[in-house]
């Protein structure tokens, strides 16, 4: 299965030779052996994500220990010929609240923090009119460029399973739709700004064409992910203080503008 690993507020995943499809910074398809959620400091400003992401690799240990994962020896995947860089996450959120399940062939690793709630409410205009319009971070125009904020919900999905492209990418769906989920019924919220899912699979396993929620892979990572999540929530918010809709969430918007509808 894979290995899991804390150190120096950074989260190891390894198991050699693995398939990744990330999200998250520098994402895309990968192949290496570890993927990697780093908890960042308050008022983390770093632009310099890639020399930022070596130096806490280097000081958590791994980058000596991870030397196939180094840049300059980067593997090319089989499928994209993209380079093997590591997916790698960020966050505010410590890595003592990380938290794991697992279920058949199917792990999941969560970090849970929501000081930057993303709304998105069935009746915009009364969402509108309770807020304040005045407040730019309340709309989905606001920023999505600035550095990793103090929440973050970041998930990383492993399968001993040999997925084709196409279940990969919906894998990627499976984990956010129980995420948001888990969240919209533990928290009010569906997730915040800046949430990411890393997703990764052995190329040698027994094959799986499909992974919806009624396949044995979607079924396990729907349930490993709100396990996950909800133990992490537990740890980050443990007298159940979230940061919901009617909390007064400094970074949060809300998406309450209403798109044109019309028929194909």
């Amino acid at each position: 299965m894979f290995d899991a690993t804390v150190r120096e507020g950074v989260l190891r995943l390894r198991r050699p030779e693995t398939r990744w499809l990330s999200t998250g910074w520098n994402g895309g398809r990968s192949r290496g052996d570890a993927a990697y959620n780093i908890s960042v400091p308050e008022g983390f400003d770093r632009t310099d994500l890639g020399a930022y992401r070596a130096e806490r690799l280097a000081r958590a240990g791994f980058k000596s220990e991870d030397d196939d994962e180094r840049d300059d020896g980067a593997r090319r995947d089989d499928d994209t010929g993209r380079g093997g860089e590591p997916p790698i996450l960020f966050t505010g959120v410590s890595m003592e609240h990380a938290s794991g399940a697992r279920r058949g062939p199917v792990v999941a690793y969560a970090t849970v923090g929501l000081s930057n709630p993303a709304m998105l409410p069935m009746d915009p205009a009364r969402a509108r009119d309770d807020g304040d319009a005045s407040d730019p971070e309340r709309h989905a125009g606001a920023s999505t460029d600035d550095p990793p904020r103090p929440g973050t919900v970041n998930l990383i999905v492993g399968t001993t399973r040999r997925l084709a492209a196409g279940a990969a990418a919906n894998l990627v769906a499976v984990a956010a739709e129980a995420k948001a989920a888990t969240l919209l019924a533990t928290a009010g919220v569906p997730g915040t700004t800046s949430d990411a899912v890393v997703v990764g699979d052995d190329p040698t396993g027994e094959p799986a064409a499909f992974s919806g929620s009624a396949t044995p892979v979607g079924a396990a990572t729907r349930v490993c992910v709100r396990d996950a999540v909800r133990a992490s929530l537990r740890s980050r918010y443990p007298d159940g203080d979230t940061p919901g809709p009617a909390a007064d969430a400094e970074h949060g918007v809300v998406a309450d503008d209403r798109a044109e509808v019309f028929d194909p």
